[in-house]
């Protein structure tokens, strides 16, 4: 692929677009992200709070550690959080910077405004309307569709931000349909590396560090430490770490990582594993970054057909990401790449997505072991074929399977899940 293909501009532009920096589940973060907008926009704490939000961002939010809130959990936390102490300037590492005594103010902010929290009727998978009113004043933001888009920003019935809302479509962003398995690799094959750099940089040195820091302290399950407790292969250490990266994550960690998809847990998934193999095998810097860009645009390809939120567990495409990625850093072209994807899928698909919490670390684990055993079936000669189960005639044709059990198939148990979930508060 040539740079002055439009493709070759796309897909950079895509990594470019998806690889952002955001600290703990983004889910919350994007909550409290609105907060600090619609405070902003109010000019004060309000006096009253109330949030209509989708069954996803309940299911995404309910269970996991607000960062920098000394351990507060859900979605009032995450409100209160971005209202108290958000600099919406930063997006999505929003209260990357919170002092003690901001802390504090947010407990006490909980304790003396109740936040009122409500199922969204809406169609949407990712919906946040919050309506904040204080000194005489009413401020309504709403984000759908992915967690930066603001859709609505309104005051005192003036809209500041008004853009229609069309189904779950992403119309600001880059169209992710000219993805493909075979224009992927030929990308990589072909890409300067220095418009790699400064994109898959940052995801190096913060997914990494954050993956290290699950490994040193304890956080949640210590799924990364268990599976650091017996023998340390080079496949086991790729799991470990990737696995203690949303260890850390789920539970309180205030380092940033870089997402993939909207989620942190891809982000790291798709990438920690195909640098813990290069390290580790002494392979050129160059080979890691094309491999990286192989992991990173192979788990965007596949969520594009899902949704970024559904009752799909989103480490499974990840991890047949990582699989690819580590195919094409020992040396794997397309048809090695397409089959490392064919044969994860085949297996590993159908993981529930049952909310943000320290499980997702074990869930994360066993996405790369499939992606690399994928790899490792097609060394050894065997294959998944056409017609077994979701297998279609092409790798193309069965991401499309899956993105439609994901998208499609799943909303009955989207619903289920949401439901027992809800038997208690959000």
């Amino acid at each position: 692929m040539k740079k002055t293909d439009p493709h070759y501009q796309a897909y950079l532009q895509i990594l470019r677009e998806e690889l952002v920096p955001a600290m703990g589940c983004t889910e919350p973060i994007a909550l409290a992200y609105g907060a600090a907008v619609a405070r902003r926009a109010l000019g004060r704490l309000p006096d009253t709070v109330c949030a209509r939000v989708s069954g996803n961002l309940i299911k995404n939010v309910k269970s996991v550690i607000v960062p920098n809130t000394g351990g507060l959990k859900g979605i009032p936390a995450a409100i209160a959080a971005g209202l108290v102490a958000g600099n919406p300037d930063k997006v999505l590492e929003v209260i990357s910077v919170v002092t003690e005594q901001q802390k504090a103010a947010i407990a006490s902010f909980l304790q003396s405004h109740p936040i009122g929290v409500h199922l969204a009727d809406t169609p949407l998978t990712f919906d946040y309307t919050l309506t904040l009113t204080g000194g005489g004043h009413t401020v309504t933001l709403r984000i759908a569709n992915y967690h930066t888009n603001i859709v609505l920003l309104e005051k005192d019935g003036v809209k500041e931000i008004a853009i229609p809302v069309e189904g779950e479509q992403e119309s600001a962003l880059t169209d992710r349909s000219i993805l493909s398995i075979q224009e992927i690799v030929d990308f990589a094959d072909s890409v300067d590396v220095d418009d790699l750099r400064p994109l898959l940089d940052p995801q190096i040195q913060y997914n990494m560090a954050i993956a290290e820091e699950g490994l040193l302290h304890a956080y949640g399950a210590n799924v990364g430490k268990v599976l650091m407790s017996t023998e340390a292969s080079l496949e086991r250490r790729a799991r470990a770490k990737a696995a203690a990266g949303s260890d850390a994550r789920m539970n309180g960690c205030a380092m940033p990582v870089i997402i993939l998809s909207g989620s942190g847990n891809q982000g790291i998934t798709a990438s920690v594993p195909v640098i813990e193999y290069a390290r580790s095998l002494g392979i050129g810097e160059e080979r890691m970054y094309r491999a990286l860009a192989v992991s990173d645009l192979c788990t965007i390809h596949q969520k594009t057909y899902i949704g970024r939120l559904s009752a799909f567990c989103g480490a499974v495409s990840a991890g047949a990401g990582a699989g690819a990625g580590i195919c094409y850093l020992l040396g794997g072209g397309y048809d090695q790449v397409k089959h490392t994807i064919v044969n994860a899928l085949a297996f590993h698909s159908g993981v529930v997505c049952d909310g943000a919490k320290s499980s997702c670390a074990a869930k994360i684990s066993m996405a790369v072991e499939a992606g690399i055993f994928g790899y490792q079936m097609y060394q050894n000669g065997q294959q998944f074929r056409t017609g077994e189960g979701i297998i279609s005639d092409s790798v193309e044709h069965t991401i499309q399977n899956v993105g439609e059990l994901g998208r499609q198939g799943m909303r009955e148990t989207d619903h289920v899940i949401l439901e027992m979930m809800t038997r208690e508060s959000c």
